[in-house]
């Protein structure tokens, strides 16, 4: 067994030991720390190494948080919930639609502490009223045609960040219980096989924020919603309805 795969969980996460926090989580791993540039990165270098499937990475600040496309960004003391989960899944065609597949099992776990609906907007975000609440990305790491390890990194804002427009949990939630809540629903998601499912199809419309709202990109037309292989359908002016795997999701301002 490798060194990362042995090594027992370490750190403190908002005055709690991560050997207590594995413990309650039934996690094989746990690695908690003051500052880091992401958790995703710590991630794949654990995974790597042997970590197993389960383990989790936490931090209270993020110098150089990941997003899509290559985005970066700040993620400050306090403010939120930055976590990555290793996952070593099988089903290399359920990856197509892992981000919403934990999109939706995110939604569905925070909604009691939010207090208000969780909707979801394609490929990876979640909104409550109209504001971006969370975030979602997962990158997947291959060998030989079949994936290795995934991470599943998650940006919960926890507080409102000052200057930004933003959504956020209400005052008394605290992140230990968003981890309670999240933790679970997201190591369920990731266990799942294929694509949507007719259960996940009729969960996702009611969420959909993009769902008849005209678009600009990543194609020029009106949403027609989300294909079970997870592609954003749009109809072009021409009537034509074209899938999406790729790309960000821009309103028409008008829309």
């Amino acid at each position: 067994m490798s060194v990362a795969a042995a090594r027992t969980s370490e750190g403190r996460y908002d005055g709690v030991d991560a050997a207590v926090l594995a413990a309650r989580w039934r996690r094989p791993l746990v690695v908690a720390m003051a500052r880091t540039t992401s958790t995703m990165d710590v991630a794949h270098e654990l995974a790597a190494d042997g970590a197993l499937a389960g383990s989790v990475v936490l931090a209270d600040e993020q110098t150089a948080g990941r997003g899509r496309a290559g985005k970066r960004w700040t993620s400050a003391p306090g403010q939120g919930v930055w976590v990555t989960a290793i996952e070593r899944p099988r089903d290399a065609g359920a990856l197509e639609v892992l981000s919403l597949r934990i999109g939706l099992a995110a939604a569905r776990a925070l909604e009691p502490l939010a207090g208000r609906a969780i909707g979801i907007k394609w490929p990876n975000d979640l909104l409550v009223g109209g504001a971006k609440l969370g975030g979602i990305l997962v990158e997947a790491r291959w060998r030989e045609g079949s994936p290795e390890w995934v991470a599943i990194g998650i940006g919960i804002n926890a507080r409102p960040a000052p200057g930004i427009s933003a959504a956020a949990l209400p005052d008394d939630v605290t992140r230990l219980e968003v981890l309670d809540a999240l933790l679970p629903a997201v190591a369920s998601a990731a266990a799942a096989s294929g694509h949507l499912s007719d259960a996940e199809m009729a969960a996702i419309e009611p969420r959909d924020v993009a769902r008849t709202r005209l678009a600009t990109a990543p194609a020029a037309g009106r949403i027609e919603g989300i294909s079970r292989t997870g592609e954003l359908l749009v109809r072009g002016d021409d009537g034509v309805v074209r899938g999406c795997r790729s790309g960000s999701l821009i309103f028409r301002e008008d829309a």
